[in-house]
């Protein structure tokens, strides 16, 4: 996946050492220009001078081409600029803002941001589920992120070919509400087979995204 991340704090350092460790592309935004060359020669990562919460930068970093757009600087306003850049201009399939201020959190909600964290710690940890969820797509978010709506393809050699709904063991804390095959939407039930390719759609606990993903991503 490519990653933009707009700051070279230590927040942004840590973030896209993380991302390297886990095989994305990264792409480093800083406005220093002596910490961008000491980022350079640190991170195997792109690193672009500039300020990130402008147009040309942005554009400049590939952010039409960015699965995820993160802003993690130390000032709020840069942070806020950047993700809505990243989401409504750029059209970022994902977009993380980092919040110094509490207080700020639900500005950035009302203005559309709705993934907001407030310590590197919580975005390391949003980081975390990106990368375990590549296959697994979020729809929507609910009760303020302790579940989610959420879809997963099953893999061309799946291990539920041919198989009802009812013989998968789904964790607690999921249902499936839909299924798509060729472009066709069914409700599905207990007897629904289940084919390479189907698209299914469930609800899930956040406690519960990980082991749903294990189970749909079972090969033979």
């Amino acid at each position: 996946m490519r990653m933009i991340v707009v700051g070279g704090g230590q927040a942004g350092r840590s973030l896209a050492r993380l991302l390297l460790e886990r095989r994305h592309e990264v792409c480093l935004i800083e406005k220093d220009r002596a910490r961008c060359q000491k980022l350079a020669d640190e991170l195997d990562a792109a690193v672009f001078p500039g300020d990130g919460s402008t147009v040309s930068v942005l554009e400049a970093a590939g952010a039409r081409r960015a699965d995820c757009v993160m802003a993690v600087t130390g000032v709020d306003q840069v942070n806020l600029i950047a993700a809505q850049l990243a989401a409504g201009h750029f059209g970022a399939k994902k977009v993380i803002a980092r919040v110094n201020d509490p207080r700020n959190a639900e500005t950035f909600r009302s203005l559309g941001i709705t993934d907001v964290v407030s310590s590197t710690e919580l975005v390391v940890q949003l980081i975390e589920q990106e990368a375990d969820s590549a296959h697994m797509h979020l729809i929507a978010s609910l009760n303020q992120g302790k579940g989610e709506i959420c879809s997963m393809n099953l893999p061309p050699d799946t291990a539920w070919e041919g198989r009802a709904l009812k013989d998968v063991d789904f964790p607690k804390g999921t249902l499936v509400i839909s299924l798509i095959r060729q472009g066709k939407l069914t409700i599905p039930n207990g007897s629904t087979v289940l084919h390479a390719g189907d698209e299914l759609v469930a609800v899930a606990e956040d406690r519960s995204r990980k082991a749903l993903h294990r189970v749909l991503g079972e090969v033979k």
